[in-house]
């Protein structure tokens, strides 16, 4: 624990040298000046420049904070049950190797094995409500929660939330069970952080750091909006409190970045403002309703906005509204731009799922939209959002191989009619090639994909879309905005366009 400041003072004691030599030079140079202009010597060192170094700045101590909230947070084990099968399965073994009848005996049923792991926790209640990461309960069947004081007691999981990674236990032992408070303030960039866990199983550790960054988006869920903190939190760590410096929450430890699997200084808590509404729903429902329009959204590049002809970049662009969805009943179209809800102005995608999602089902909401360059605006109600669904890609035979289609060298791939393709449908073309180095893959169209719309109009033929192409060029774009279905769903690309057409 005293490492850190040892590692400070080599630093601390090299600046006080360089600044007692800085101040001995400016001395020197003050006498030096004083006897070549006639000025009595002790003047001049007396009037000489000092420099000081100020000391480090920061508390004391955190021990008062931590002899307050300690005894609310816990350890976390959990047992589970795994199958698993043959390291063998999936390999292909001749009928006259000596091994296939074994493994075909014994290899291919799966076994169930039990598992135990750890995490952390913090009681929010003193009758023994417990906050903990989902991925440290998921699947468990048993769950135990070991206090500050040596007591282990035998906890119920009320609900979890995948989405954001948060789960709601309850724990009784019949007595009030200390507990922590949720913070009603933001921490700002910069503000001191404090972590309590069970880091590697050890139960009761502290670290402490500063915030490092607010809203990462760590590619974790569709609500990312992690805090960025530098105190270290390791394996063990998930589901543990970070406090500010008067022992409130300001998040809940979920992940880290690490290179090794130990911590390198940075890590990743859900902000209490996240976590509150989340836990206040499972404690109620035991589950989270989310709101839904029914959108497939995407950024607005600076490339695709100037295809559209906007002035700015901020938005949610629809790449796809779903079928019977509230947007599509509301009349919104792929291509539109959503700027606004309830006339709060939204920057980017994540922003709109994050307040779509936060105002739950069944609210009548405001969006604001631009098509066609209009603003326009839409009244809905919002739907619920529905269980996640696992899209897989399909391989297809696209036909006509490699130089297969017609060719535009204006954008690098070559087409064919979605008709002629066996399994890509009646609409649209498909790139059955593609030129990894030209301007199309470099923005992400891959053979495979079906463009269905150039510049905002249908296409079918490789006319319809040269004469997207030649279109844009006459208003002065520098890209063509194409919309593209692909395995991963509809999508808009705005290609940079070469001088002369292709």
């Amino acid at each position: 624990m005293h490492q850190p400041i040892f590692a400070r003072s080599p630093r601390l004691t090299a600046d006080r040298r360089r600044a007692s030599r800085l101040a001995l030079t400016a001395a020197s140079a003050a006498i030096a000046l004083g006897a070549a202009f006639g000025a009595p010597v002790g003047t001049a060192f007396a009037e000489a420049p000092s420099v000081t170094v100020a000391p480090a700045s920061g508390p004391a101590s955190f021990a008062d904070i931590v002899d307050r909230v300690k005894g609310a947070v816990v350890a976390i084990k959990v047992k589970a049950y795994e199958e698993s099968r043959s390291p063998f399965e999936g390999q292909e073994l001749s009928p006259d190797d000596p091994m296939y009848r074994f493994f075909k005996r014994f290899g291919e049923t799966p076994q169930k094995r039990m598992t135990q792991s750890q995490g952390s926790g913090f009681i929010i209640s003193a009758d023994g409500y417990v906050v903990t990461n989902n991925h440290v309960v998921e699947h468990a069947t048993d769950v135990e929660i070991s206090l500050e004081d040596g007591r282990n007691l035998p906890a119920k999981v009320i609900g979890t939330d995948k989405r954001t990674d948060l789960a709601l236990l309850k724990v009784s032992d019949g007595n009030k069970l200390p507990y922590v408070e949720w913070s009603n303030t933001q921490p700002r960039v910069g503000d001191w952080v404090i972590a309590v866990g069970n880091p590697f199983g050890l139960g009761g550790s502290v670290t402490a750091g500063i915030v490092s960054a607010r809203g990462r988006d760590i590619g974790a869920g569709p609500y990312d909006d992690f805090l960025q903190i530098d105190a270290p939190v390791n394996r063990g760590n998930s589901g543990g409190p970070a406090f500010d410096s008067h022992g409130q929450i300001v998040g809940v430890n979920t992940a880290i970045y690490s290179p090794s699997g130990g911590s390198v200084g940075i890590g990743f808590a859900i902000p209490t403002e996240v976590a509150k509404d989340v836990i206040a729903a499972l404690k109620e429902k035991g589950s989270v309703s989310r709101g839904w329009i029914g959108v497939k959204i995407q950024p607005v590049t600076p490339e695709i906005a100037d295809s559209l002809g906007l002035k700015s970049s901020k938005g949610a662009l629809i790449a796809q509204p779903q079928k019977g969805a509230p947007a599509e009943a509301a009349g919104l179209k792929a291509g539109d731009v959503i700027t606004a809800v309830n006339g709060e102005k939204i920057d980017n995608p994540r922003e709109l799922a994050r307040r779509i999602a936060a105002m739950g089902p069944n609210k009548i909401v405001d969006i604001t939209y631009i098509r066609s360059g209009a603003e326009k605006n839409a009244k809905l109600t919002l739907g619920k959002l529905p269980e996640e669904k696992e899209a897989r890609a399909e391989e297809e035979d696209l036909g006509g191989g490699a130089g297969g289609g017609a060719q535009l060298s204006s954008l690098g791939i070559g087409v064919a009619p979605a008709a002629q393709v066996p399994g890509a449908g009646g609409e649209g073309l498909v790139v059955v090639d593609i030129d990894p180095s030209g301007a199309a893959a470099q923005k992400g169209l891959r053979r495979g994909d079906v463009i269905v719309e150039a510049g905002g109009q249908t296409v079918n033929s490789r006319a319809d879309l040269t004469g997207a192409i030649d279109g844009a060029r006459k208003e002065g774009r520098r890209s063509v905005l194409l919309r593209v279905k692909s395995a991963d769903g509809a999508k808009f690309i705005a290609v940079p366009l070469k001088q002369s057409a292709g």
